[in-house]
């Protein structure tokens, strides 16, 4: 084999083994949505009191994720990943074994402290470990398994939960983790990242802009406005998903009398246009090379989709395809938002830069259900919608402000 070709395999099995991990944590994001109709009855629980369940996950996962890029930038990615991966196993056996609001409140603050680690593992193992021409597709394919976590969870709770009860879909759920978990185990060689190189490249970069300057605080990359901005893009954008994760089938129930059990299955359809839309955004941002435009008009297309579902007017046969064209639209911005953030990130930090950018995910996708679900709980179904379509203007508008910052300034 050539040193290419060797490259390219080696580069292959890294992006299979952080996908599968990935995919694994996006199946979470959506093991405790899907079950909301048993636990509901189960607890007598409200939609509030379900939608904070997911801002308990977001909120604990928020705090994790900010903090674990440093330890990820401190001790390297693999450990961290094996406990998260861990961590999101010993979750899903709390959900099994719960006995009230407050074992589920626990089962979700142990899955957020699991899922807090995964994107900055992830990313500074794609960005320090894949060869530059093959970044888009490794975004690509990273995007594409979190998608297809997505769209599995839903179909493999409700089809155990139909089948025998929702503790057992929550077993099942935590023996399908640990299964992953030994898969990275016996190929935990091909996850060591260079600690000591990363901070030798973050300490020449910064004498290379200041020589003979002191070392850069750990939190310089604080003040750069495109973080911050990369932050918002995350917030809005998660704060929309999770909404229409948690509460979609609800909504189209009052909306349009679609049975909980069909609409629920289109959450699958939204994730999967969405896995096909990130293997075609990975080909287009790689191509195309114009990221900002890539995600305007895309979120436009979603936007409009959105305001059609709110008007109570269309077909409910229609709505599965249109839940399609969203996810498909949402696919399609994810490579080209990564490729934006690698531009906004300093050599050496991407740990802890990825760590407070995807902060934002939590963020958002803990307002997001939390604020719907008062808003579900008033019989204002329409409103879901209307606010999703809302926060995917902005993440247009923060699109521009991250290009922007990040735009050579030229004479």
């Amino acid at each position: 084999m050539t040193v290419a070709q060797i490259r390219r395999y080696s580069d292959v099995r890294v992006i299979a083994l952080i996908s599968l991990a990935h995919g694994s944590s996006h199946f979470f994001h959506l093991i405790l949505p899907p079950m909301f109709p048993w636990l509901k009855d189960a607890f007598a629980l409200s939609y509030a009191e379900l939608g904070l369940l997911m801002s308990v996950f977001f909120i604990v996962s928020c705090g994790v994720q900010a903090s674990s890029g440093f330890l990820v930038d401190r001790i390297g990615a693999r450990p961290v990943l094996f406990i998260g991966v861990g961590l999101l196993a010993l979750a899903a056996l709390t959900y099994s074994q719960s006995n009230g609001y407050w074992m589920l409140i626990l089962g979700a603050v142990i899955a957020g402290c699991g899922n807090g680690i995964f994107h900055p593992v992830d990313y500074t193992l794609i960005n320090h470990k894949i060869s530059p021409p093959n970044l888009p597709y490794a975004y690509s394919m990273h995007g594409v398994t979190g998608y297809l976590g997505w769209a599995a969870a839903p179909a493999f709770m409700v089809g155990i939960a139909q089948l025998s009860d929702w503790r057992i879909a929550f077993l099942a759920a935590a023996l399908l983790e640990v299964i992953v978990l030994l898969i990275l185990y016996w190929n935990r060689d091909k996850l060591i990242d260079d600690v000591q190189g990363r901070r030798a490249e973050s300490h020449a970069s910064a004498q290379a802009a200041n020589p003979g300057s002191m070392p850069a605080s750990p939190f310089a990359f604080l003040r750069l406005p495109a973080v911050w901005f990369c932050w918002l893009f995350f917030f809005f954008s998660m704060a929309a998903t999770s909404s229409l994760q948690s509460f979609a089938p609800s909504a189209l129930n009052a909306i349009y009398d679609i049975a909980i059990s069909v609409s629920s299955y289109f959450i699958t359809l939204l994730a999967l246009g969405s896995a096909v839309g990130v293997l075609l955004g990975g080909y287009f941002a790689a191509k195309l090379q114009t990221p900002e435009r890539i995600v305007t008009t895309c979120l436009s297309v979603s936007v409009l989709m959105s305001l059609l579902i709110a008007t109570g007017w269309i077909s409910s046969s229609v709505i599965p395809v249109l839940f399609i064209v969203i996810g498909l639209s949402y696919g399609l911005v994810g490579p080209s938002r990564d490729l934006l953030i690698k531009s906004a990130t300093p050599q050496g930090v991407s740990g802890r830069v990825y760590g407070v950018v995807y902060s934002g995910i939590d963020l958002g996708a803990a307002l997001g259900p939390f604020i719907f679900g008062f808003l579900m709980d008033a019989g204002l179904p329409r409103i879901l919608f209307l606010g999703i379509a809302l926060f995917q203007c902005m993440i247009i508008l923060t699109t521009f402000k991250v290009a922007s910052s990040i735009r050579p300034k030229t004479a």
